[in-house]
């Protein structure tokens, strides 16, 4: 049975790394506290080496653009952590005879480098990178190209997990596959279509893909538990 997963903010912290390295990066370049929120701002959905042309300009640097974003691939890389459990999870998952795959959006030297950081590189089947396969989530063809990097077929069906409802979920259901939500401390926003499990983090995530493929069937869509909206 394959299980795809999404990288950020689903396997690993992103947000938390992104936030150390920009605190490093600032007092790095002795730019102002207000600067934190420019370029989070700018970073904070997904980084591409353009992005630091305007970043360059908006905060007043005259590094190379390519410079800055080497810098950030590195540092960003040094600073992601898997959340905890993930490792383990996926060790089991792999024990058990899943057929795992990364199936992520982003440039693939920065998604590469953090796979490689954080030590989950050798752990999947394949790694399917948006910007490597010319297709980003929610297209099918992010999907097919990651199922292929498996040795699978969407054919075949699977599981999709991630942490974003329109392009892990909806993207991943388009495609055939069953659908996982990783809370992480959010709801679920109302009116939109409900995957078929959630689950309030990366533990609970992979503990219901292996339960699931203890069952022939498609039982009622399940929650475990809800999740909390952060204050």
């Amino acid at each position: 049975m394959l299980a795809l997963f999404d990288l950020d903010n689903t396997l690993i912290d992103r947000s938390a790394g992104l936030e150390h390295w920009t605190r490093g990066f600032l007092h790095s370049r002795s730019l102002p506290q207000e600067a934190e929120a420019v370029v989070g701002d700018r970073l904070r959905d997904r980084a591409r080496p353009e992005d630091f042309v305007a970043l360059g300009v908006t905060v007043g640097l005259s590094d190379d653009p390519g410079d800055l974003w080497h810098e950030y691939v590195d540092g960003v890389a040094r600073s992601v952590r898997c959340f905890p459990g993930a490792r383990e999870g996926l060790e089991a998952l792999r024990g058990a005879g899943w057929t795992i795959g990364i199936a992520t959006n982003g440039a693939g030297d920065i998604q590469r480098a953090k796979l490689a950081a954080t030590g989950l590189a050798p752990l999947f089947d394949g790694i399917c990178v948006s910007c490597e396969v010319g297709a980003r989530k929610p297209e099918r063809r992010l999907f097919e190209a990651a199922a292929t990097e498996c040795g699978a077929s969407l054919s075949a069906g699977g599981w999709m997990v991630g942490d974003s409802p329109e392009t892990d979920i909806d993207g991943a259901r388009a495609a055939g596959l069953r659908t996982l939500w990783v809370a992480n401390g959010r709801e679920w926003a109302n009116g939109l279509r409900e995957p078929d499990v959630m689950v309030s983090g990366i533990v609970e995530a992979i503990e219901a893909v292996r339960k699931a493929s203890r069952t022939v069937s498609r039982g009622p869509r399940t929650r475990s538990p809800p999740a909390r909206t952060p204050m």
